[in-house]
């Protein structure tokens, strides 16, 4: 039964690498690679119960919470359009320029 569990995983994920190559905009695009992530953990936790290799679920949450940082810094870039800390409007700079 876990078995068919991982193809149907491997087939969700096959899904959203079609949509992140034809997505119409960006953000499409960046939805589904975060769900290629997700679709990757839970790959990892079926894989490593039927291994029998608990490191995989360890292995699991850091995959994804490094995918989940990667997706906000991704969408924050597309955004401002850099990942300083500061925002164009917050640059102080600029506010006692004016």
């Amino acid at each position: 039964m876990y078995w068919v569990a991982s193809f149907a995983i491997l087939v969700a994920m096959a899904l959203m690498l079609v949509r992140a190559v034809k997505g119409p905009t960006v953000y499409d695009r960046v939805l589904s690679v975060n769900s290629f992530g997700t679709k990757t953990v839970l790959l990892l936790g079926v894989l490593g119960f039927l291994m029998g290799r608990p490191a995989f679920l360890d292995i699991a949450l850091l995959y994804a919470l490094i995918n989940f940082i990667a997706t906000i810094a991704i969408l924050k870039f597309f955004r401002y359009g850099d990942l300083s800390g500061m925002m164009h409007g917050d640059d102080p700079a600029r506010r006692e320029a004016e």
